[in-house]
């Protein structure tokens, strides 16, 4: 299963167009990681750095996002982390890893990615994230839950996001709230 998310990775970052400079120049970084690296990059043990999802959750009108409060690092940030054996996508990987960390059944993901950031992490001794960024909206009425990664989850006003914030989460406010308002994740009527 591994050879197909790698393949889907592939596919996906090939055919992505970054939002911003910084983002074209993750992608062009994280595609020669991918090249380089095979499909052993798509794991934790990969030490060069490994890709990973993560996705900023919405409500279902755009007006509040959920952050985690990170229990290792202490820092509010979007939910995500590593790929999974059973992954079959990227996106799959984004929208397990949201459901889990929040507890909310019903999630709905935008397949395109937002952003594209890599970042220094303690995995493995020392290794790099090539964190790929969906956007995901949340059913109304849902309730969170905390999992066993978070310390504390809330939902937060984009304009008035929570302090400490990690590096490079405000930047995915203003693309998953685009998200939201094409078709495929509006709420259904």
């Amino acid at each position: 299963m591994l050879e197909a998310l790698y393949a889907d990775a592939v596919a996906l970052l090939t055919d992505w167009r970054p939002p911003t400079p910084a983002a074209r120049a993750a992608l062009e970084e994280t595609l020669r990681l991918l090249h380089d690296g095979g499909p052993a990059a798509m794991t934790r043990a990969h030490r060069a750095g490994h890709v990973t999802a993560s996705a900023l959750v919405l409500d279902a009108t755009g007006e509040r996002v959920l952050l985690c409060l990170h229990g290792r690092f202490r820092r509010w940030v979007q939910l995500g982390g590593h790929c999974e054996p059973e992954d079959l996508t990227l996106a799959g990987a984004a929208l397990r890893e949201a459901t889990e960390e929040s507890g909310i059944e019903g999630l709905r993901l935008d397949p395109v990615p937002i952003d594209l950031d890599i970042h220094p992490v303690a995995c493995q001794g020392g290794s790099l994230h090539h964190d790929v960024r969906f956007a995901v909206v949340a059913p109304p009425g849902a309730v969170e839950r905390v999992s066993p990664e978070s310390v504390e989850l809330g939902w937060f006003a984009p304009d008035a996001l929570p302090e400490p914030l990690a590096d490079a989460t405000a930047q995915l406010v203003a693309p998953a709230l685009a998200s939201l308002r094409r078709s495929s994740l509006r709420p259904a009527p």
